[in-house]
């Protein structure tokens, strides 16, 4: 099987170029000639002794077994196989900010590239630039795209990017993979909206924490909103969030995390007022990006002792302040994270004392064996990056509702949002595991 990588190369290739060719690809057909039928245990054998075009010729449909099923798509793909075609005409666009999202805009391609060649259908998939999120700038690529007989869009925007294209309010079936609906105001069905629920994440890792809680987020205006949240959240479980934080939006600027006044740290020490839980408190501290030397916050301070440690900056930062949190001997009671730090480069960055009381949430649970491997194949990872991830969510989501197929990714939509699971995570030695919480 090692040797079918080799034929991978052009399609490596082809998808670098982040263009898709008017020229359609040579389409391969498999006759099967075999008087006999060929049972899973058959099928099985051919691939066991690499009889690939004789598996192949008995698996012209899609099999139950969903062994052997994942073996004929990716040797459809592999081999870029003629297919039965898709039930509608299978069109799919892309509207990439390329300024504003910087390596997405490779990233997305791939992922919606490695879904399409696993299907084996004949597809379309073109990519429309812009310089900025700017309305005129939108409304001229929707208009193009339009024009182009595309129904079907994947814009990995910022907020901004979002809003704007939701206030232009086109006819067309857009899909931000970016962008969680929660985090901004839109009421068309027009629109799909698949970010992840970093508010619900927040929410139920708080239920492990302790007071004090200590809060480090970056000086963002994401790590302003999301430290907002979990300190409400914190000393206010049983009341909401006001509605207006919500709508201004948690991740408003996730492409764009640098901030004006990002040279300068700034700590908030807050107690709640409520007096059945007068003993809470809640300290945040925002570190600028040249902040390398925690010492001042946490060198023989009595006030955060035992206290539970909520990390909201990206994993570089991220092993910088867990790092001191061992080194200052703080004996934290445990360190709190959203997606933001389910990275592997988190094990090989910090030391397993530094993470082992360490817990994070995840929302990347559903995975495809296929779909993976072929990601892999272009230099694309949809098991961590959760850009990716809701990407190829959903362009499967779309691909359904072209040819009528059953959707890869069994997610609930709910007000045109992906709701996804969240599950609790250990950063072990070698990779994370589930998170046990203590007796």
């Amino acid at each position: 099987m090692k040797k079918l990588l080799l034929l991978s190369l052009p399609v490596v290739i082809f998808a670098q170029s982040f263009m898709v060719s008017n020229i359609p690809l040579p389409k391969t057909y498999i006759q099967d000639s075999d008087p006999y039928e060929c049972d899973n245990q058959c099928m099985r054998d051919y691939l066991r002794r690499d009889m690939i075009f004789s598996f192949l010729s008995h698996a012209d449909t899609k099999l139950a077994d969903k062994e052997l099923d994942e073996a004929r798509s990716m040797n459809i793909a592999i081999f870029n196989l003629g297919a039965f075609n898709a039930g509608g005409q299978l069109k799919i666009a892309l509207l990439l900010p390329y300024k504003k999202i910087g390596k997405y805009a490779s990233s997305t391609i791939n992922a919606t590239f490695a879904y399409l060649m696993t299907k084996g259908n004949p597809f379309s998939l073109k990519s429309y630039r812009v310089e900025s999120e700017s309305i005129e700038d939108l409304s001229s690529a929707i208009r193009e795209i339009q024009n182009d007989g595309y129904d079907y869009v994947i814009a990995p925007t910022t907020k901004e990017g979002a809003q704007n294209i939701i206030d232009l309010d086109p006819s067309i079936n857009i899909y931000f993979p970016t962008i969680n609906k929660n985090d901004i105001k839109a009421s068309s069905s027009y629109f799909l909206f698949g970010g992840i629920d970093y508010k619900a994440q927040s929410k139920l890792l708080l239920k492990r924490a302790v007071s004090p809680l200590i809060v480090f987020s970056d000086k963002s205006q994401t790590g302003k909103k999301l430290a907002l949240y979990q300190e409400e959240e914190f000393l206010h479980p049983k009341q909401s969030i006001d509605e207006k934080v919500v709508v201004d939006g948690i991740f408003g600027s996730f492409f764009n995390s640098s901030s004006a006044n990002d040279e300068v740290d700034n700590q908030e020490v807050v107690n709640a007022d409520n007096e059945n839980i007068t003993d809470k408190k809640v300290i945040k501290h925002f570190i600028s990006r040249r902040t390398t030397n925690l010492e001042h916050y946490l060198k023989e301070n009595k006030e955060i002792i035992d206290g539970s440690f909520f990390i909201n900056t990206p994993i570089i930062k991220s092993g910088m302040i867990m790092s001191q949190l061992t080194l200052y001997d703080t004996n934290v009671t445990n360190i709190l994270s959203t997606q933001i730090n389910y990275d592997p480069l988190l094990l090989s960055m910090t030391q397993y004392a530094d993470r082992k009381k360490m817990i994070v949430a995840n929302s990347i649970i559903k995975n495809n064996t296929l779909l993976i491997e072929m990601n892999s194949l272009l230099g694309n990872d949809i098991v961590y990056d959760w850009i990716n991830y809701t990407t190829t969510i959903g362009v499967d989501y779309f691909y359904s509702q072209i040819t009528g197929e059953e959707r890869e990714y069994d997610i609930n939509i709910a007000d045109r949002q992906f709701i996804y699971n969240i599950e609790l995570l250990r950063p072990g030695k070698t990779k994370f595991l589930k998170y046990v919480s203590p007796l």
